[in-house]
């Protein structure tokens, strides 16, 4: 079976929508079918290691323009993508598109034009923010016309579902967390905080992209009273964006530069470490799907403390205990909840190591997927 996965993004990028294509992918080549890709070229400097070919198609030109200009390149991007996509559609016996944009767009039509099945994966932003275009809408084409949709969240479903989104053909497929994020020693934690030059006063990680929904902002105003409770306390910061300036400039004015490490993008082979060395792990979102960076945390036996999220909310439901919640935007609610966990630190349980290697490890996401994809080609085209 030849699965080509549409996708805006993909290794050296970290987005879900960068690593669950890649992962597919490998499990495909295990199963013994090949995988081939369509997207466009890494934001992220590096090489990605894929398991199949790759067709590049160049980002849109978003510089700023007028009306018409904007329009006309719209067109002409359209136009390129289906050029350019339309080998490896035709050559494929079945699409797996991934988000939503122009890409997966012309993909789905690339798709339905070649006679070939969809399968359409959701990751969070094109169900949270979305908006039902007029007087055509080729996201929610691309949505009715794929023979299955998978969401990374039983809370996404329910809000596509609440926006009138059909859901005869939907299902929830958590991400896969790969199996170099496992439950960690206490020599290996020592290995890792040594490896990158960490002492041993508590460590507060964070792996996100550095943007206004992600709040690393509340976790640096809750520092200094974190650090006066806890003097060797740290936080770490791994990721890149548009935010590093503001929230650096936070961490000075609130006096604990001292205590906050910006790691920057991270490769994922280097991550381990960092879950490793962590006590806690904060994700101060404002909104999520299902973090992987949270479940990749938890299989690294390093316990999480998220806002209510929607993603945050299920991950409590899923893991109990080892997922702590507080509300969003409330630096002292952050501050409360450390100090209570620092006060009896502990790994996570033997019951969230058990469902995370039943269900959330590669080959057990991969062989979800292999089965719908079998479904899909095996039966009538819808």
């Amino acid at each position: 079976m030849r699965i080509c996965h549409v996708t805006p993004h993909l290794p050296p990028d970290q987005s879900a929508n960068a690593l669950l294509p890649v992962q597919l992918g490998r499990g495909t080549s295990a199963e013994g079918n090949s995988a081939a890709y369509v997207s466009h070229p890494p934001r992220s400097s590096g090489t990605g290691d894929l398991p199949g070919p790759v067709t590049l198609i160049p980002w849109r030109d978003r510089s700023a323009a007028p009306w018409g200009a904007r329009k006309w390149r719209g067109v002409r991007q359209a136009a390129l993508i289906a050029r350019r996509a339309a080998p490896a559609i035709r050559n494929a016996d079945l699409v797996h598109l991934h988000s939503n944009g122009l890409l997966t767009e012309i993909g789905a039509w690339l798709a339905r034009r070649y006679r070939k099945p969809t399968v359409l994966t959701l990751y969070g932003t094109e169900i949270w923010h979305y908006r039902r275009r007029r007087p055509l809408d080729l996201f929610t084409r691309a949505y009715d016309a794929a023979g299955q949709v998978t969401f990374y969240s039983e809370r996404l479903r329910q809000r596509a579902e609440s926006l009138g989104l059909r859901q005869n053909h939907a299902q929830v497929v958590y991400p896969p967390v790969d199996p170099a994020f496992s439950w960690c020693t206490p020599e290996t934690r020592r290995e890792a905080r040594a490896a990158l030059g960490l002492g041993e006063g508590p460590i507060l990680l964070n792996v996100k992209r550095l943007h206004p929904l992600a709040g690393q902002r509340y976790a640096i105003e809750a520092l200094p009273d974190i650090v006066r409770a806890h003097p060797g306390a740290r936080l770490i910061v791994c990721g890149a964006g548009p935010l590093r300036p503001d929230l650096e400039a936070q961490a000075r004015r609130r006096g604990v530069a001292g205590r906050v490490r910006f790691a920057g993008l991270v490769d994922n082979r280097a991550l381990p470490a960092y879950y490793a060395a962590a006590d806690l792990f904060l994700l101060p979102s404002l909104l999520e799907a299902a973090p992987t960076v949270a479940l990749e945390a938890l299989a690294s036996g390093t316990p999480v403390l998220s806002t209510d999220n929607p993603g945050g909310l299920e991950l409590h439901e899923l893991f109990d205990d080892d997922v702590a919640i507080v509300p969003r935007e409330n630096a002292e609610a952050i501050v409360r909840q450390v100090a209570a966990f620092l006060a009896a630190p502990r790994r996570t349980s033997a019951s969230t190591r058990r469902r995370i290697e039943r269900d959330l490890r590669p080959e057990r996401v991969s062989d979800r997927f292999d089965a719908l994809y079998r479904r899909l080609v095996d039966g009538p085209l819808r």
